[in-house]
Order: structure tokens, then sequence, then C-alpha cells
């Protein structure tokens, strides 16, 4: 992803505010929530695209630490198709906190039949809400 991102190069987005809870020793978000805020991205403009009988599963997640989240306060959440395959989506992804870049993220996101538990192929509504075209997220 290009080394200046702002949250305007996101179609979607989203918003997470950051709990006490979410901080560690050092006084910061810890790294693991960082995970749970690209998911509610991700959860915001995949959870109903799924055909009944279907599932979207996380297959790869990449992401790069650019500063640190403090609390009080919230995330900002930006996510973008990169690219759409079959049955996959390749989504960037960046977490925000006051204008700032966090993070960024790569994750693949594969939809899988819940009883055979192997992958189908994306419905017509969820590419028309994506766009069929890659890099239009």
């Amino acid at each position: 992803m290009e080394k200046e991102v702002r949250l305007g190069d996101f179609r979607f987005r989203a918003s997470d505010k950051i709990r006490y809870a979410d901080t560690d020793h050092q006084g910061h978000v810890n790294n693991a929530v960082f995970a749970t805020l690209l998911e509610t991205g991700r959860t915001e403009i995949l959870y109903d695209l799924a055909e009944p009988g279907s599932s979207f599963v996380l297959v790869r997640l990449v992401v790069d630490f650019r500063a640190e989240i403090r609390w009080p306060g919230t995330v900002s959440i930006g996510t973008r198709v990169a690219s759409l395959g079959h049955s996959s989506i390749k989504l960037e992804q960046g977490l925000f906190q006051d204008d700032r870049c966090v993070a960024t993220a790569e994750t693949v996101i594969v939809l899988i039949d819940d009883v055979t538990r192997k992958s189908r192929g994306l419905p017509a509504a969820a590419l028309k809400h994506l766009g069929v075209r890659a890099g239009n997220g």
C-alpha cells in the first residue's frame, strides 16, 4: 500500500470506540486489538453479502503497524477492494486515529459453503456491492 494513506482513499468506512480495556501495560492499544478493529471494518461490508448456507472466512491478514493508538478516542477504519476472485476478496484497509494512519492491512476473505467447508463462488449481489473491477474499492 502506498506510503501516504488517507481515510478518503477508502470507499467503505466504519468507526469503533477505543476502550480502556484495549490498552496494555505501556498505555497504548495492544497490537491484537488492531485485528479486531480491522474485523469491524470488514464485517460491516461483508456480513449481509453471503447467501444462506455460506460464510466468509479469513484466510490471510498482514498488518503494518505505523503508529500507536491511544485511549481515549475512536478509530476510523477504511476498507477498499483490491481484487476479486471467483470465491475470494482481497481487501486493503487502513486504521486512522485523529486523521493519522496508524496501521494498514491486506486481507483475503474466502466464501465457503457451510456444509462442505469448500469455497464457493461469490454471489452476484456481492460482486455488485463491492464493485466488479479490481481497485474500485
